[in-house]
């Protein structure tokens, strides 16, 4: 199996005025839900239904959101690791840094070797 790509004109955000230059980007080949997730990891166990995996990756989820939000970083072992990334508008000096010029707040994840392997094995192909 291959990702699906397509090639889209980008504009030169610092000069609007230069020619539009065409890039890859993936396209999406459908989606994996939690409900159905949670069914084909139970297919793989002989102990576990569908409803008890689910239940484990609802409480994840609601983990996930405690730890991050008190500034945790999370490691999922070889899965990979979730932390909070923000950015900020800048101020003259330290003392006049105030919190408003946070912004964009993002759940980062960095992947573990595992899906750092699969990414240096994947196969492209243009979608039609």
């Amino acid at each position: 199996m291959a990702v699906n790509y397509v090639v889209i004109p980008k504009s030169n955000p610092a000069d609007q005025n230069a020619p539009k230059k065409f890039y890859a980007q993936a396209k999406s080949s459908g989606e994996l839900t939690l409900k159905k997730l949670s069914k084909e990891i139970a297919e793989g166990s002989t102990t576990v239904s569908d409803t008890d995996v689910l239940a484990v990756l609802n409480d994840l989820t609601k983990v996930l959101k405690r730890h991050l939000s008190n500034g945790e970083i999370v490691r999922f072992g070889d899965f990979g690791t979730f932390q909070i990334a923000i950015s900020s508008g800048g101020a003259e000096t330290e003392d006049k840094f105030h919190l408003s010029l946070i912004k964009n707040p993002k759940v980062a994840f960095r992947p573990g070797v595992d899906l750092k392997e699969m990414l240096v094995t994947l196969k492209y192909e243009k979608a039609k």
